[in-house]
């Protein structure tokens, strides 16, 4: 076997290993739904103020949801599992109110630029009935206060997550941005009612990130 034959089945070999470990794992999440006409609303945004923030990493409007638990990599089986502890959740619809723009962790140290999200104490509890029913089968709560947002655009290479993190310093990457913001009329991207939520799977590729709903849990005055 020459050189390049070997390369060769080395490649091979580490492909059908991946392809092995993303059939054995799951990537999971737990989120709300966005009506379209809001996500049509952020689109529009979005593009018009895009080029403020050239360099940073804008987050496709398709994608955009409502995170109340980011699971994380489990093994495939789990998933029947975790969607049979969030079935007894029982509340009821409740409007959101999604407007507002905003910089994690404060606006002079940006690295996340964000949608606001108004609703009634009920998302809150249901973000905790999420958690607490998944700790009970060993998925560990989260460390963090339940932050509802939708992270529309990061600064390269950094986290999408809310808080301060080591290494957070002063950084002039979303300035442009928020000079223009300054000068804009505050944003409002509509009401929606909040009629279900959904179990997630995320599959990361070189074209970016996919989300499919793999289940439902319907949310009903009954």
């Amino acid at each position: 076997m020459n050189a390049d034959q070997a390369n060769g089945l080395a490649l091979l070999q580490l492909h059908d290993r991946r392809m092995r470990y993303s059939q054995l794992t799951m990537r999971l999440f737990v989120a709300l739904d966005l009506d379209e006409e809001i996500r049509q609303r952020i689109q529009k945004f979005i593009d018009q103020v895009r080029d403020s923030a050239p360099n940073a990493r804008w987050v496709s409007p398709e994608s955009l949801h409502i995170t109340l638990k980011f699971i994380g990599e489990v093994p495939d089986g789990r998933a029947e599992e975790i969607e049979s502890a969030l079935t007894p959740i029982t509340l009821a619809p409740f409007h959101i109110v999604v407007s507002g723009t905003g910089f994690f962790p404060t606006a002079k140290a940006a690295r996340v630029f964000w949608v606001g999200i108004d609703a009634p104490p009920v998302l809150g509890e249901l973000a905790t009935k999420v958690e607490d029913l998944l700790a009970i089968i060993g998925i560990p709560k989260e460390k963090r206060a339940f932050s509802p947002h939708l992270t529309v655009a990061r600064a390269r290479e950094a986290s999408g997550a809310p808080g301060w993190r080591k290494g957070n310093k002063p950084n002039r990457h979303f300035t442009k941005l928020q000079e223009h913001l300054e000068k804009s009329a505050s944003t409002d991207f509509g009401t929606m009612t909040a009629r279900e939520f959904f179990l997630y799977r995320s599959q990361l590729s070189s074209k970016g990130s996919r989300y499919t709903k793999i289940a439902r849990f319907g949310l009903s005055d009954n």
